[in-house]
């Protein structure tokens, strides 16, 4: 995505997905003339996504010792800081509407989808973790496990395009690396074994898809496309473009298997 200068025309006129996400919002708004305040509030009072999105996040994420004004104002400049974020969290709503059947619109995960709003709060601490702030990346993933129930430590790394469906439970471990256009379900564990400190949690490869309960436990590697069965638990490395399932996790064989499997719609997810 070409990132725009400065001196072109405002942002909201030439950001598409901002044009459509405040035209769902209007929409919405004079449908249902109860959430009208809530929309303009939230939605049609902003000129840029980054806004919307950092007025949305504070107000979840604050709290008495650290305010919502406050809060909001250290996710603006996190996204300032770097403008890669802005990027992620577009793909990301891309990568919501392609493949959850739920989402109608860009605005829905937005507004009310818990799984797009862990990841872009851990954008933001991922961001103070790698600037040497690390004691407020801290407070920001334990304000995000208790406000989500997802738990990712900022220090991982993960790419864009990403998809948490529902995500209750979630739990990323430290040194995970996770690689563009990956999807994964509720009540996955991406974490270690205990027996080893340092680089001590799974690397997932592009377009993986993960089912609801799985464990991938230690430093192994997921290859690109592979899919990962419901109720799983992986303690070895996992071939490209294969399906596993099973306690521990097995090949599943003679299974067809799509060419990046997180890339599909979730109807077709081993969930």
């Amino acid at each position: 995505m070409t990132q725009p200068t400065d001196d072109q025309a405002p942002l909201a006129a030439r950001d598409e997905m901002w044009l459509r996400i405040r035209s769902e919002a209007a929409h919405d708004a004079k449908r249902e003339p109860a959430l009208s305040s809530f929309l303009h509030t939230v939605i049609l009072a902003h000129d840029r996504l980054e806004d919307s999105l950092s007025f949305i996040l504070a107000g979840k994420l604050g709290s008495d010792t650290i305010t919502p004004l406050t809060l909001r104002d250290l996710i603006r400049q996190a996204m300032a800081g770097d403008g890669l974020i802005g990027w992620a969290v577009r793909e990301d709503l891309r990568a919501v509407l392609s493949r959850d059947p739920a989402s109608r619109g860009y605005s829905v995960p937005l507004l009310y989808f818990k799984g797009f709003h862990a990841l872009q709060s851990y954008r933001i601490a991922h961001y103070y973790w790698r600037t040497g702030r690390q004691a407020l990346a801290l407070w920001l993933q334990s304000q995000i496990s208790a406000v989500f129930a997802v738990d990712i430590h900022p220090g991982a790394r993960i790419g864009k395009g990403i998809m948490f469906d529902h995500a209750t439970s979630i739990v990323i471990g430290e040194t995970t690396v996770i690689d563009d256009d990956f999807s994964m379900l509720h009540e996955v564990t991406l974490g270690g074994t205990g027996k080893v400190g340092g680089d001590r949690h799974p690397k997932i490869g592009r377009g993986v898809m993960i089912g609801a309960g799985a464990k991938v436990l230690g430093n192994v590697k997921v290859g690109e496309g592979a899919r990962i069965g419901a109720g799983s638990v992986v303690l070895e490395d996992v071939p490209p473009f294969t399906t596993v399932a099973g306690v521990p996790a097995k090949p599943v064989p003679d299974l067809p298997e799509p060419t990046h499997p997180a890339l599909a719609t979730l109807a077709i997810a081993l969930d």
